[in-house]
């Protein structure tokens, strides 16, 4: 392998452990806000970070088994953390939807939701470069997966934005429904992602519809 096909192998794996990272970090601060201020589209954002973690974990041994071997099929350990985030995606939509009927049924408010706000937007900026960087790598590579890695990247800008959307509403105007309206959004994300990593272990799709 050419030096700088190795190099270019190095960034790709170092931008999954940055990916894996951010999210533990992110999970952390969601989770701990989202309980303190009782939001419920926070916390599920922060749930939602930490399986992310899984499926980074994943990503990044699939990384090191292309730059090992790029024609090799996936490991038993990448399929295995494929169903463990498909079953985490449908356990999170599954929590969120119990958490959006207490909530309604006791006509629950958050006490505020501008760490929302604020979380969302450092999320949208980290995981936009970080889609952007993974695409580079992945083009001068001319690897299909790392692509297709980028481009599920997204997904986690467009849960952002709705955690932003829902925030910032209830924020201005104090919608009494915005929560559970953010949180019905990360519903249907959270089902996406697990329908898409129980394909993905399945061999139908090589990621996020784009091969």
């Amino acid at each position: 392998m050419e030096q700088t096909e190795q190099k270019l192998y190095r960034t790709a794996y170092l931008l999954s452990i940055f990916t894996i990272a951010y999210n533990v970090l992110e999970g952390v601060i969601s989770m701990g806000m989202g309980y303190q201020d009782e939001t419920l589209a926070l916390f599920g954002f922060g749930v939602d970070s930490f399986i992310e973690v899984m499926s980074g974990i994943g990503i990044a041994v699939m990384i090191s088994r292309i730059r090992r071997n790029p024609g090799s099929p996936k490991s038993s350990f990448e399929t295995r953390a494929l169903r463990i985030t498909g079953t985490s995606f449908y356990l999170l939509a599954a929590g969120l939807l119990a958490g959006i009927v207490v909530s309604l049924a006791n006509h629950h408010k958050p006490e505020t939701t501008l760490w929302g706000v604020v979380i969302a937007l450092i999320s949208i900026a980290v995981m936009w470069w970080l889609v952007i960087a993974k695409k580079r790598t992945g083009n001068l590579l001319n690897s299909d997966a790392i692509v297709a890695d980028a481009n599920c990247t997204k997904v986690c800008i467009y849960m952002s934005l709705v955690l932003l959307a829902s925030s910032a509403l209830y924020e201005l105007t104090g919608f009494a429904y915005a929560d559970a309206i953010g949180s019905a959004g990360l519903i249907y994300f959270s089902i996406s992602e697990g329908k898409e990593a129980f394909e993905k272990a399945q061999g139908k799709k090589c990621s996020c519809d784009h091969c």
